[in-house]
């Protein structure tokens, strides 16, 4: 067993060492080929091409034999072969899904902090707009409570009646409105900031 042995690496390795031209029962042809590996299945040589993988039942009869050529040994390598390729391939793909399924869940919480990122601005900018609406409301609120303009009746000064102030409770009353609406605005800006 062991000279059998030492005999197949003798001549993988003499092969492995010279050059020569390999043809198919096809009638391709490898020249100049450098034998840099032996399979149960077949033999990998490297050319001016590049390395390539002749398959045993592709070689003429007397190239199997040189190269100890066993049948039912390549189908069992071919088979192992296949089946770690096939289990390579399932690797593959389940870490590719693994994969994806990461990259869909962060880029959830991206969209979500988005989101989040956009609602606070948007709250922002209308706490903003509230705020200028009361501010304008209380300066014509404080308009309307003025007295009308001047005027002399003999020696007295008078004030003629004040045409802002009918509007007075409309004014009152959209400032409740927009005090009520910006203190809303300013509890979701709480929650959204914790």
């Amino acid at each position: 067993m062991q000279t059998k042995l030492f005999i197949f690496l003798l001549l993988s390795l003499a092969a492995a060492a010279f050059s020569e031209d390999f043809t198919t029962v096809n009638g391709k042809e490898y020249k100049d080929a450098t034998v840099t590996r032996i399979e149960p299945d077949g033999v990998v040589v490297k050319t001016n091409s590049g390395v390539t993988k002749i398959y045993f039942t592709q070689l003429p009869k007397d190239v199997q034999e040189r190269f100890h050529y066993d049948a039912e040994k390549a189908a069992s390598y071919s088979a192992e072969q296949a089946a770690s390729y096939t289990a390579y391939q399932k690797q593959q793909e389940q870490t590719q899904r693994e994969q994806q399924a990461a990259d869909a869940k962060n880029n959830a919480v991206v969209a979500a902090q988005q989101a989040a990122t956009n609602r606070m601005e948007g709250l922002q900018t209308r706490y903003g707009e509230l705020q200028k609406q009361e501010d304008d409301l209380l300066r014509q609120i404080g308009q309307a409570k003025q007295p009308g303009p001047e005027y002399r009746q003999g020696k007295s000064v008078r004030h003629q009646p004040n045409p802002q102030k009918s509007q007075l409770p409309v004014l009152q009353s959209h400032l409740s409105d927009v005090r009520r609406e910006k203190s809303e605005v300013k509890k979701q800006l709480n929650k959204a900031q914790r």
